[in-house]
């Protein structure tokens, strides 16, 4: 994670809960050190984001401003953009694999292990008239497709499948 993705890490777990939360836990959260923490925190009141009132000498709280709601809602709203980009990627790739399996013959896919994209595979099968099954069970007119997670055995190994990685590049 870059360090404006952990600053906005930092932003948001401070707007979400009350202004006890300590910076121990934020590092935490943030996965980050300590000290790094610190110096996020110190950025991040600088740039008029945050501001920080001791209470005492062990307590400190935490407010976002209305200029840090701001940039929460910003880069919320380019995250939220680059994602359903990256999704109209996925479907386009995925979209273009499924139109070459079918050309090539084939009557189905079997995608194997787990995916987050196992929707957008199941629905362009399903738009382009292939079956889709998820189950294991395999056949030579049938394409398999792995999964990011998935491993095969060296003897599942065929001709007849790709990686999903693998087009997504």
């Amino acid at each position: 994670m870059d360090t404006e993705s952990k600053d906005l890490v930092i932003l948001e777990k401070i707007y979400k809960t009350t202004p006890q939360i300590r910076q121990r836990d934020l590092a935490e959260i943030a996965g980050l050190s300590l000290g790094m923490t610190n110096a996020i925190v110190k950025r991040l009141a600088g740039k008029g984001l945050l501001t920080i009132k001791r209470v005492n000498n062990r307590n400190i709280h935490y407010i976002v401003t209305p200029k840090g709601i701001e940039e929460i809602t910003l880069r919320s709203y380019l995250y939220f953009k680059k994602t359903i980009k990256n999704v109209v990627y996925y479907k386009e790739s995925i979209e273009e694999l499924v139109i070459d399996i079918k050309n090539q013959g084939y009557e189905g896919l079997i995608l194997k292990g787990s995916s987050d994209l196992d929707f957008i595979v199941e629905h362009s099968c399903r738009k382009n008239g292939l079956i889709y099954i998820k189950n294991d069970k395999f056949n030579d007119n049938i394409f398999l497709l792995y999964s990011g997670n998935y491993i095969p055995d060296k003897d599942e190994s065929n001709n007849n499948c790709a990686f999903l990685q693998s087009i997504l590049v």
